[in-house]
């Protein structure tokens, strides 16, 4: 089909013969020295590429412009999100699921995994858990069952943690991840006040994905692909994708993403919030080795840097499906937003599931606790954040990503980071990550340009230590 970037039908905004043709491009042009040098030099302009010059980039072989290419994501990170990395935690309420999805646990055919849902109270003593280690933002995931996962179950969770504060606890920002729906559900979604709505498309091709999802409502498609279209239609207007690297060819995922960014700029003004960048992992009946697009941990990398030049304004997600060598060498190349602490399966948080009870969707790489991927985070100079505060001040959709592209966001971003680091410190933070941190915090008010803003950060720091909880700019 045609392609058409402002076209409501998913074959148009992911054509099929465009990522062609720009799979072809980028082969041809990968030792193109000038056009490469043109393309970097645009790119410096932080505005974001084309997927076709973004390919160029991916293939490009020449050793000495890989290193720019490496060099310009790890700036432009910097530029747009400083040194601060935001934390997170998945929530997975149930793993009923009627989809046949040949890469997740899930899938309805797997007869011996243990099906579970969370009661209200259950979430109730899952999210009391997930508070005490610290967090501020819950991510929240399901299978796709109308009967036992209908709509009605998951606003009544949420309306359940909101409302649950425990000692200086609180979840300031749900997310929420699940199948895609109507507009009307987006719109009850919307009132019920989660923050990202986010939706992986797993695969961009759409031959793979009739094969990925051979039985199910997500084996349609255009429903699946188009729902982000519904989502903002329907008022949520931060919304994130990914693909799941490892299903299909990575230089054709990478243009479909790409593409499917391009659209939503093209035709709502505002490209995705976040990018997930999740490769497939070996989870109960599934094994990874039987998919053929698995990709190595130089690609991998190569793919980050070229996603941050592209779509400079957009966080990018890095979760626990990576080992912390991995995250520790692709967070500067353009992560803004990494999980700690997680659990894959439905609760455990709690108390751990036992092991012929596990309902996790995949195994996880980095099981360390949250206290010591903040730490880590620290060890490294970056400024673990709780912030939740653009979500709750209504700085979403344009309106974040206006001050994103400009840069002024850092004038709320950073001191926010600070604050929000200095409660988890007081509250949650063992004694050796107070003291890295305490000095931390010290060293980076330093770094807030304003000198009004550094005194209320100071004043509003002091006032944490006594108790008072939940500032923000």
């Amino acid at each position: 089909m045609k392609y058409d970037p402002k076209s409501s039908h998913a074959e148009e905004f992911i054509s099929h013969e465009e990522i062609e043709e720009t799979l072809a491009y980028g082969e041809a042009n990968r030792a193109n020295r000038a056009l490469i040098d043109e393309i970097l030099a645009k790119a410096r302009e932080r505005k974001g590429l084309s997927h076709r010059e973004a390919m160029v980039l991916l293939d490009c072989s020449l050793e000495d412009k890989n290193q720019e290419i490496f060099e310009l994501a790890e700036q432009i990170k910097k530029d747009f999100y400083g040194n601060r990395i935001v934390l997170f935690a998945p929530l997975y309420l149930s793993n009923y699921c009627i989809n046949g999805c040949v890469y997740c646990p899930y899938h309805a055919k797997n007869k011996h995994i243990p099906r579970k849902k969370l009661t209200q109270e259950e979430i109730r003593r899952e999210v009391i858990a997930l508070q005490d280690m610290g967090h501020k933002r819950l991510a929240l995931e399901t299978g796709e069952d109308p009967v036992h996962n209908p709509i009605e179950y998951l606003l009544e969770s949420i309306d359940t943690i909101y409302n649950i504060k425990h000692k200086n606890g609180a979840i300031r920002r749900v997310n929420v991840n699940i199948a895609a729906t109507t507009v009307e559900n987006y719109r009850k979604l919307k009132d019920a006040g989660i923050g990202t709505y986010i939706l992986f498309q797993d695969t961009c091709q759409k031959e793979s994905h009739k094969k990925m999802h051979p039985t199910g409502p997500k084996s349609d498609y255009d429903y699946h692909t188009e729902a982000m279209d519904r989502a903002q239609t329907g008022g949520i207007d931060d919304v994130g994708m990914g693909v799941l690297f490892g299903l299909e060819l990575y230089r054709y995922e990478f243009a479909g993403l790409l593409m499917h960014a391009e659209h939503l700029e093209a035709v709502f003004g505002v490209g995705p919030h976040t990018i997930s960048v999740p490769r497939i992992r070996r989870a109960d009946d599934i094994d990874p080795d039987v998919f053929d697009n698995g990709i190595d941990d130089d690609t991998f990398a190569k793919l980050v840097a070229c996603i941050r030049i592209a779509v400079p304004y957009t966080g990018m997600i890095l979760s626990t499906r990576e080992n912390k060598k991995t995250r520790e060498r692709v967070l500067h190349l353009g992560i803004s937003q990494i999980s700690g602490g997680s659990r894959t399966s439905v609760g455990g948080y709690y108390e751990p599931e036992p092991e012929e009870e596990c309902s996790a969707q995949f195994d996880v790489s980095d099981n360390r606790t949250l206290d010591e991927v903040v730490n880590w985070l620290m060890g490294m100079g970056y400024i673990p954040s709780f912030c939740t505060a653009c979500y709750r001040e209504g700085r979403t959709g344009d309106r974040f990503m206006s001050l994103c592209k400009s840069g002024q966001i850092q004038n709320c971003c950073h001191p926010n980071a600070l604050m929000t680091l200095k409660e988890y410190l007081v509250d949650y933070g063992s004694e050796g990550t107070k003291r890295i941190g305490e000095a931390l915090i010290e060293k980076e008010i330093g770094n807030i340009p304003k000198e009004k803003v550094r005194q209320i950060v100071r004043e509003n720091l002091a006032k944490i230590e006594q108790g008072v909880r939940d500032f923000r700019f």
